[in-house]
């Protein structure tokens, strides 16, 4: 076996689970062993029933004491069986696996494996993993990798293969110099692949993170290099200048804008007038107001008689951005054009031919601006929103539609400038340091799951005057690892029948995930935003750009398992507007060191410091359970955790950069991003 070969040279894997594989874009072996493992979780030995504390992932071992009942609720199949041990009794819970009603029988003896939560005066485990005593006491202590699935693949089956896929790791040959590995102390390249399916222990983990965080941020510096080479020097041949109109236009919109805001403009202004292409950042805060100063610029392009697109991460973000910016460009005759991969064959088409013939002048999309069959009439400003989650290349791509247009990437992801420089060397960078006028500090507090009722009753008074409120949990659905997360789907049906039966009347209580199509998306955050839906329970798919000014509550489920600089953005939902707004961190743990790390966010809005503290505060287990929010382009690299990685591939690339390069070339084994060319 080696690193080309088909998946299904691998024992154990047939058509089927190959079919499975491709959908995580899994077809090589070299694909498998790429694919990472997203955590690791270590079974520890079973404890009595008595002694399970709520908010832990722990172990029983139990006798099954009932048959399995299998309920039908909302489409959900859900499969409840007891068991007990001397000390007690424990109720088990799967939703979607009806399979168990044959499988377990009263008597038998398993140990159960998963979150505890106390519910209806009992302790519970939803979605445990099970075992015979004999299989678990082979786990025990030892780390075990946990992956991301699809339907028809489970983690373990991944697991297995790739442990079986491990001996075709020695084929990968290192594109660092020796010298270079012991002077940096970087662990080599087959022991990282190695270790981070299967690491011996925490050290070994350690290191194989730090190797594999090194190269994807090696990669990227490399391109980035690279972009700059290639746009160093172009001379501007969209020029942009309309200072008159952009003044007017400025003075007309319905608010102010902060001087932090008004200096961005003006380093944009004198970039799209110059002799060279800008290629600038605008880093700001959560609420600080990025988008106004990127529709100031599509609006100078749109007068210069230039086409300008602006692409969003998400399409609930896109959505958002062309109602708002055919609003405020209507009045001028600016039309805007909206173009997203749900839209069917017959509105991309249109919206093509509109695109090319110039009846157009402002793009708002997705990754669809990027596609092949997108051919733009005179492109003069490319923005793309929250650039961290774009790759190099797709913001390259997008560029290069254009001829040279200038480019203006915004963040709000609090990058140390140290990091920043590095992250973002290719770009002159522009900072609004202050909030708009009028922003009230939202208030926060941090609370355990016994202030579940009390939150409860604080969201109905402000429910009763009008305002709306979010609600996030981590998880769409129970999931295989992760047993008792607080989950949309189930959480949305709970809270209706809660708020009903204690409150009354019809509260409109709605869910959203981003398993939902995008028309169904759009459609629940039109209703929320015109007020039709009262609480608006949701994963972290309104975590970036959602505004809705008269929502005054965020409340967070299970936030012990969100980064801080992540809650910080979603807190970044409410406080939009005039009001006061609260947030609220439910923590499904009481220990000291979680409630400690939340209570970060009551000191403080400021998203550096936040980001700062979150760094300071991690513990070994938080390889990947907890990660600062954004930076999606890198499958393990952190900027915070790993930050001596980021600086080493910079100073790596400066000194040795030559050298690699020609090292990849002759052996023609690996491109940039660690993917084996074969």
């Amino acid at each position: 076996m080696v690193l080309g070969d088909s998946i299904k040279t691998i024992k154990g894997i047939g058509d089927k689970t190959a079919a499975a594989m491709s959908k995580l874009g899994i077809y090589t072996v070299s694909d498998l062993l790429m694919y990472y493992p997203r955590t690791y979780i270590s079974y520890e030995d079973p404890v009595d029933i008595e002694n399970l504390q709520t908010g832990m992932r722990q172990s029983v071992r139990v006798m099954i004491n009932s048959r399995v009942e299998v309920r039908k609720v909302r489409g959900l199949t859900i499969s409840i069986v007891y068991a007990k041990d001397f000390s007690g009794t424990i109720k088990l819970m799967w939703f979607n696996c009806p399979f168990l009603r044959n499988f377990f029988h009263i008597g038998q003896e398993f140990v159960f494996s998963g979150e505890v939560s106390y519910k209806s005066g009992m302790m519970t485990m939803t979605q445990p993993e099970y075992y015979t005593p004999d299989k678990y006491s082979e786990l025990t202590n030892v780390w075990q990798p946990v992956y991301t699935v699809t339907p028809g693949i489970t983690s373990k089956t991944i697991q297995k293969a790739a442990r079986n896929a491990l001996p075709a790791a020695s084929g990968l040959v290192d594109y660092l110099p020796e010298d270079v590995l012991s002077e940096y102390g970087i662990m080599d390249l087959p022991e990282a692949v190695a270790s981070i399916h299967f690491p011996a222990d925490e050290y070994h983990l350690k290191l194989a993170v730090k190797r594999i965080a090194f190269d994807e941020f090696y990669g990227f510096i490399s391109d980035m290099h690279r972009l700059k080479s290639d746009f160093a020097g172009y001379r501007n041949e969209c020029v942009i200048s309309c200072d008159e109109e952009v003044r007017r236009f400025i003075e007309k919109l319905s608010f102010t804008l902060t001087n932090a805001q008004m200096n961005a403009v003006r380093d944009m202004l004198e970039d799209m007038s110059s002799d060279h292409v800008m290629n600038r950042l605008i880093q700001g805060d959560v609420g600080s107001g990025k988008t106004i100063v990127a529709a100031v610029g599509l609006f100078a392009a749109a007068v210069s008689g230039w086409q300008g697109v602006i692409m969003a991460p998400t399409e609930v973000l896109a959505v958002q951005h062309y109602k708002e910016l055919h609003a405020q460009f209507e009045p001028y005759g600016i039309s805007v054009g909206l173009l997203t991969g749900s839209m069917t064959v017959k509105e991309k088409r249109l919206m093509y031919q509109d695109i090319k013939n110039g009846d157009v002048s402002v793009i708002v999309g997705t990754h669809a601006l990027i596609q092949d069959k997108v051919e733009y009439n005179r492109l003069g400003l490319v923005v793309t929103d929250e650039q961290h989650r774009f790759g190099v290349k797709q913001r390259e791509k997008l560029t290069e539609k254009g001829g040279h247009p200038h480019t203006l990437v915004m963040s709000a992801t609090p990058i140390p400038r140290t990091l920043a420089i590095i992250m973002y060397g290719d770009l002159d960078i522009s900072v609004i340091d202050e909030l708009p006028a009028g922003r009230i500090p939202i208030k926060n507090c941090v609370v355990d799951e016994s202030y579940r009722k009390t939150a409860q009753s604080f969201i109905m008074k402000e429910v009763s005057k009008g305002h709306q409120v979010y609600i996030v949990c981590p998880m769409v659905e129970a999931s295989e690892v992760l047993d008792d997360v607080a989950n949309v789907t189930e959480y949305t049906e709970e809270l209706r029948e809660t708020l009903r039966s204690q409150y009354g009347g019809d509260i409109q209580v709605t869910c959203l995930h981003g398993k939902m199509k995008a028309d169904e998306k759009n459609a629940i955050l039109d209703d929320f935003s015109n007020g039709s839906i009262s609480i608006l329970v949701s994963t972290t798919v309104i975590e970036v750009g959602i505004n809705n000014p008269n929502a005054t509550v965020m409340m967070v489920e299970n936030a012990e398992r969100f980064g801080l600089a992540q809650l910080h953005q979603l807190r970044g939902r409410v406080g939009r507007g005039k009001l006061q707004s609260y947030c609220i961190f439910v923590s499904g743990k009481k220990d000291k060191d979680t409630m400690e790390r939340l209570e970060v966010l009551e000191k403080s809005n400021d998203g550096f410091y936040i980001a700062g503290e979150d760094l300071k505060m991690r513990g070994p287990g938080d390889f990947f359970g907890i990660r600062q929010s954004g930076e999606v382009m890198f499958k393990i690299g952190d900027i915070y955790n790993h930050a001596d990685m980021l600086k080493a591939a910079q100073k790596i690339y400066e000194d040795h950069g030559a050298e690699i390069d020609r090292t990849i070339e002759e052996k023609g084994i690996y491109n940039r991003y660690f993917q084996p060319v074969l």
